[in-house]
């Protein structure tokens, strides 16, 4: 990302983007399309602080980029690259050392992490969290040590999220407060190692 682009995603609220993670999980996985892409456009503008044309069309990338990953087993993980790349070119600025490509990259390389823990009978979160981790070391150009903590959190609120799934998504269930405030930690770590 290019300086710029970089410097006004480190400004992001971490309460927001917990609160908005959560709700564009809990849309993503209730198939309910209309609340991730709303929880999308809030991600985008507090993530990424784009001004509104930017932040809009970003979200619609990121949803059309999820509804390509969503189908379990035949899901086109191509796709998926090819709208994120678009995404992060968007967000990314003209920086020279940024590659829309490699983001992309690296962000469905979780998301396949996670699908691959998602329906394994056994697994843990360490790769998960190592996958998250070398996206946000690539994104903000920060060195990935200090990013760990943060990265494993999410991952944490992933496998919450998981056995929420499991249960049936219920949205009374204790576990949504759960992966909440495990997100709101790691977007805390994360806002400390960037900022």
């Amino acid at each position: 990302m290019s300086r710029d682009a970089r410097e006004a995603a480190r400004g992001f609220d971490p309460v927001a983007l917990a609160r908005l993670e959560s709700a564009a999980w809990i849309g993503y996985y209730r198939r309910e399309w209309f609340r991730v892409l709303a929880a999308s456009v809030g991600l985008v503008r507090c993530g990424f602080a784009l001004p509104w044309p930017k932040t809009l069309w970003g979200a619609w990338l990121v949803l059309r980029a999820n509804q390509r990953w969503a189908p379990y087993p035949d899901n086109d993980p191509d796709e998926a690259r090819r709208l994120m790349t678009r995404f992060y070119a968007l967000a990314g600025g003209t920086a020279a050392d940024f590659d829309a490509r490699e983001a992309a990259r690296l962000e469905v390389e979780w998301w396949r992490i996670h699908r691959k823990l998602q329906h394994a009978e056994k697994g843990e979160t360490a790769a998960l969290g190592r996958a998250v981790a070398e996206l946000y070391a690539y994104t903000y150009d920060r060195p990935i040590d200090s990013l760990w903590e943060s990265g494993e959190l999410r991952a944490e609120a992933m496998r919450i999220c998981d056995a929420w799934v499991a249960a049936g998504c219920d949205l009374t269930d204790p576990r949504v407060a759960a992966l909440r405030t495990c997100l709101l930690r790691s977007y805390r770590s994360l806002k400390a190692a960037v900022a």
